[in-house]
């Protein structure tokens, strides 16, 4: 059995007979050991059949996070619940799993959703202290990019804005961008003068939605630079491409560029990157005379679907501006489907009828749309044929009646292929025995016999010898002989 990772639940129950849904809703934040439900009365199962028909837990993932109390039949959490880990920055939680009952050959759907964020988290900015060279000529309205606090609760707990400790220049406005994340931007409302205000410290403090709400501070150090009164400025706010996840190393990613009205030094535009998670430093790099952004590591579409870079471009008196460059991860068929035989039951009945359930198969493809879509088939002479299920779980039924006598064992290969371009496929083997029924009379060799007896010949002595075979097995082939008649 594969483990996946699976989620607890409470409360909203519905069931459906074999191949039907369970459905729950529970808090995060639950114990170890918290009652989930009572899958048995659920599924109208009773105690000694969870304990003797091998009842399994299916889910997607290596994590398990509850378990089938055996003497009971409830479902408890295996371990705490944390929906920020689970389903970060998820709107609605939702998992899926499967309940196998080998004995019975079924397999029930579980869905679980994860309500009531719990405001376990306070909100934090990346860095402690931001610096900012601002030129005493820049004119009142200006807006200068700061680096977003990151809240890992949700709904009415998440982040929700920022205050500026109060003071006569600058002022603070929340810009909530494609995607729900809110950026910060500091404004000047008054004109700066070098000579009587050299620096300003101000702190910077993010806020939650909870009750009582949580918060974060910054750090603003603010230097006051003398005339350089244009700023570079971006051929676009926003750049998007789109990438391979087969891109190697090495390959160009996009080229930023930013203009700057100035003259000389004050001209001269360097570019680099804002403050980003390292994975995404880790992955790209900036030239800082160009702007060509290049790859530095190759890209895994199932770990990572998109970035986000924030590029800046600063000047020779120091101020700067900002982009942002969304690179799409394009998903490529890297992925053959997995192939998990979930149950065999060998030997079957040479007496079974079609459409008898010998095996589950359980197939998955981590790839993305086409690339992820799946058929799964049988390869071999045998009489079984394979029909897909819920969850991506098939069956191998009989496609006809079984003769032991005719084959004793069947070996088939079961097939998964997706539909990306090029196809790519995976394959296991199934054995499939077939035990004996009683089903065929004995047979003599021939039809009838005759022999001559001499009327002198002592009582015992051989007159005839017959045959007959049974083309069962065990002790259904074996055959006696008795004389019937006059």
């Amino acid at each position: 059995w594969r483990q996946r990772a699976l989620l607890w639940a409470v409360l909203l129950v519905t069931w459906e007979a074999a191949w039907g849904q369970l459905h729950y809703s529970v808090p995060e934040e639950m114990p170890k050991g918290s009652f989930v439900g009572d899958v048995a009365k659920d599924l109208g199962l009773q105690l000694p059949e969870i304990r003797d028909r091998g009842i399994h837990i299916l889910g997607k993932g290596r994590t398990q996070y509850f378990a089938l109390h055996g003497k009971t039949g409830h479902l408890v959490t295996a371990e705490r619940i944390d929906r920020e880990q689970l389903c970060r920055l998820v709107e609605k939680c939702v998992l899926r799993f499967e309940l196998i009952v080998e004995g019975q050959m079924k397999v029930y759907g579980i869905e679980v959703e994860i309500t009531d964020d719990v405001n376990d988290n306070a909100p934090r900015f990346p860095q402690e202290k931001f610096q900012l060279e601002i030129n005493e000529f820049t004119s009142p309205g200006a807006r200068f990019y700061l680096a977003s606090a990151d809240d890992a609760d949700v709904g009415s707990n998440s982040l929700k804005g920022y205050e500026l400790q109060p003071n006569e220049y600058f002022a603070v406005e929340v810009k909530e961008r494609q995607g729900g994340s809110k950026i910060p931007e500091l404004i000047l409302r008054r004109a700066l003068d070098r000579e009587r205000e050299q620096s300003l410290r101000l702190v910077l403090t993010a806020l939650d939605g909870g009750d009582p709400p949580r918060s974060g501070t910054a750090q603003l150090w603010i230097n006051v630079t003398d005339a350089n009164d244009n700023p570079p400025v971006f051929a676009y706010d926003r750049y998007r491409v789109s990438l391979r996840e087969d891109a190697p190393p090495g390959s160009t990613v996009l080229n930023v560029s930013a203009s700057d009205a100035d003259a000389g030094n004050n001209a001269r535009i360097t570019y680099g990157f804002g403050k980003m998670p390292a994975k995404v430093l880790q992955k790209f790099s900036v030239d800082a005379e160009s702007g060509m952004i290049t790859l530095l590591e190759g890209l895994d579409y199932e770990d990572t679907h998109a970035f986000r870079l924030a590029v800046e471009a600063k000047d020779g008196g120091g101020l700067v501006s900002h982009c942002e460059v969304e690179v799409n991860v394009l998903d490529v068929n890297d992925n053959p489907p997995d192939i998990t035989i979930l149950s065999l039951s060998s030997p079957v009945s040479e007496d079974a009828p079609a459409g008898t359930v010998v095996a589950l198969v359980n197939v998955e493809d981590p790839d993305s749309g086409e690339n992820g879509q799946v058929s799964c088939e049988l390869s071999g002479e045998a009489p079984l044929s394979i029909v897909a299920s819920s969850g991506g779980s098939y069956k191998v039924v009989t496609a006809s009646a079984l003769d032991r006598e005719q084959a004793s064992e069947h070996l088939v290969t079961v097939v998964a292929r997706d539909q990306g371009r090029p196809t790519l496929s995976s394959h296991t083997e199934l054995v499939l025995e077939v035990s004996d029924v009683n089903d065929n009379a004995p047979v003599f060799e021939e039809a009838a016999y005759s022999a001559y007896v001499a009327e002198n010949n002592a009582a015992g002595a051989l007159v005839l010898r017959v045959q007959a075979r049974d083309a069962d097995a065990g002790a259904n082939g074996r055959v006696s002989y008795w004389l019937a008649g006059g």
